[in-house]
């Protein structure tokens, strides 16, 4: 049955798996735009590290939900829910195909599925949940988490600040654990699109490691030190109590960066930390896409003929004109 609706890509998979070069290939034969699903990408200052599109790129194609924030700032699933939907409802009207590429979970749920109900955040609450991290630590506020949440305690890292304060912050305002409120049904306007959804994923494990390295070093030579030496000397970030715990400078690389600056780490021993981040931060990515039981996988590097026909299907044998490099 033809479906009527207009057409939407989105473009999964672990860091480093080519995702971002396929966007903007596709983008440029398809008449497409680039709406990014990255949550490093939504900050001001994070370009090396984040492999964030040069001036060039953008150009070209434009991109949406990038630099939006400040490194100092919050920013949640549900604003970028939002603020993808106005991104892909304008691309439509302009007759374009919005091209949804990252591989951040979390923001792929909120848009796609909508998030469970629960209360939006509270200034104050946070504010003491902040002063109380800075006395007692982050490991005591995760223990007192899973006194009154242990299912959410058990999924949550006593090292990861963000969610433990978010956990807490909805059971002090409501009395409700987090983990009640999220089994309840999610909700939130679906896309108004047909939407093809492809992972990205080297078939050997070995590859998107070796990819990983050699994205990693091209980042140095690129100046990535430099930049958080920038970021760093940014007042609100100088003067902040507790830097690392910002999602911003808790993206993968930028922490390890940070704290080798603080002169934690050698070079070689910040290196190391950095590319084992990166590789953690792919294996998780790769536990949730297993979940995505509608993606059609496809090894970037091996498949490119299969990725082709995909997408020839997908648009009704109309023709997407010639991979790149092959015109």
């Amino acid at each position: 049955m033809h479906d009527p609706r207009p057409p939407a890509i989105a473009l999964m998979g672990p860091t480093a798996s080519g995702k971002s070069a396929l966007a903007l290939d596709w983008a440029q034969r398809l008449g497409g735009e680039i709406v990014s699903v990255d949550s490093a990408l939504v900050y001001r200052g994070l370009d090396i590290g984040a492999a964030k599109p040069t001036a060039g790129e953008r150009a070209a194609v434009p991109h949406h939900v990038i630099d939006l924030r400040d490194p100092w700032q919050a920013y949640s699933a549900a604003e970028f829910a939002a603020d993808a939907r106005r991104a892909i409802d304008g691309i439509l009207a302009r007759g374009r195909v919005p091209i949804l590429a990252g591989g951040t979970g979390l923001y792929f749920r909120a848009l796609l599925q909508g998030l469970s109900p629960m209360p939006e955040a509270d200034p104050a609450v946070r504010a003491a949940i902040d002063a109380q991290a800075r006395e007692q630590g982050w490991p005591a506020l995760h223990a007192e988490l899973a006194r009154v949440d242990p299912a959410a305690a058990a999924r949550i890292h006593a090292t990861d600040p963000q969610r433990i304060q978010r956990a807490l912050e909805v059971f002090r305002i409501s009395g409700r654990p987090i983990s009640d409120w999220q089994r309840e049904p999610s909700r939130g306007p679906r896309l108004p699109c047909r939407l093809l959804k492809l992972v990205l994923a080297p078939a050997d494990r070995a590859t998107l490691h070796a990819r990983i390295a050699a994205r990693f070093d091209a980042m140095l030579a690129e100046g990535f030190l430099d930049e958080v030496r920038a970021l760093r000397a940014l007042p609100p970030l100088r003067d902040h109590p507790a830097p690392l715990d910002l999602p911003a400078i808790r993206a993968v690389g930028y922490r390890q960066a940070w704290e080798h600056l603080d002169g934690a780490t050698a070079a070689g021993e910040f290196r190391d930390r950095a590319i084992h981040a990166t590789r953690q931060l792919a294996k998780r990515q790769l536990t949730w896409l297993r979940g995505e039981l509608d993606a059609r996988w496809f090894d970037p590097a091996a498949d490119q003929a299969g990725l082709e026909d995909a997408l020839v299907l997908f648009r009704g044998n109309r023709d997407p004109g010639p991979p790149a490099g092959t015109a």
